[in-house]
């Protein structure tokens, strides 16, 4: 198992009232799926994604992760989790600009206190991964935004996470480019890598193993989906016939 949420709730304070976004949410993730979660905006996609990747606690409810009690980690417990057990892949790439596509992806391994040649040898495996072997040297402006979102890819796997965090990883992309790095997402589940995706595309959701779907703080599976759709499809079924 990679993860376990039980009975996850999150409130945010406004003044003096608790404001309820997340409510109930139990999920389990095992090692080599590929899970992705859909939701609207206000959803609480977001606060979900913060609590698994360890950005943000639960106000109550059980996290596992890996063989951690969340709930009970300090601040520099989480920081290790972040750094050696979980990959992060965001939107907007959150590259340094002024750093090469190498140098990017050896940040991670910087923070973990790998020394200098494992690094490099390391950085140089996961760009070669992610099919930007002739790019190490290129900075992210010289790059096009699939190229950045590979980099991205290759930082957030270069330390062989047991978990690859995606929050809509395509948004900033065009069609083309976001195909490219689906098929690079298949890939790397292919070879093992426990993937949780966050977004809003339903194209791109149909590319992971399992599918959840989260409607103002509350998360259901794949059923939920289609037997919402179902109403909705018998009306027009009997207008049609009328």
């Amino acid at each position: 198992m990679v993860f376990e949420l039980k009975s996850i709730y999150k409130d945010y304070m406004q003044g003096k009232d608790a404001v309820p976004v997340l409510k109930d949410i139990s999920m389990q993730v095992e090692e080599g799926e590929y899970v992705a979660i859909m939701g609207p905006s206000g959803s609480g996609k977001s606060t979900l994604m913060n609590i698994i990747g360890c950005l943000d606690k639960q106000t109550k409810g059980d996290f596992i992760f890996d063989t951690s009690d969340i709930m009970l980690c300090n601040d520099r417990q989480l920081s290790e989790i972040r750094n050696q057990k979980i990959g992060f892949v965001f939107q907007n790439f959150n590259l340094l600009p002024r750093q090469s596509a190498l140098e990017n992806v050896e940040l991670p391994l910087l923070y973990a206190g790998v020394g200098k040649r494992k690094r490099r040898q390391l950085a140089e495996e996961a760009l070669r991964r992610v099919g930007l072997g002739d790019r190490m040297l290129f900075k992210p402006t010289q790059l096009s935004g699939g190229q950045k979102q590979r980099v991205a890819i290759a930082r957030a796997i270069v330390n062989q996470p047991k978990l690859l965090l995606a929050d809509e990883p395509t948004g900033a992309l065009d069609t083309k480019s976001g195909e490219q790095v689906m098929e690079l997402f298949s890939e790397l589940n292919r070879d093992g890598v426990t993937i949780v995706m966050i977004t809003h595309e339903p194209d791109i959701a149909k590319c992971a193993k399992r599918i959840m779907y989260i409607r103002d703080g509350q998360l259901h599976d794949g059923a939920f989906r289609a037997s919402a759709e179902a109403p909705a499809a018998e009306q027009t079924e009997t207008e049609a016939a009328e």
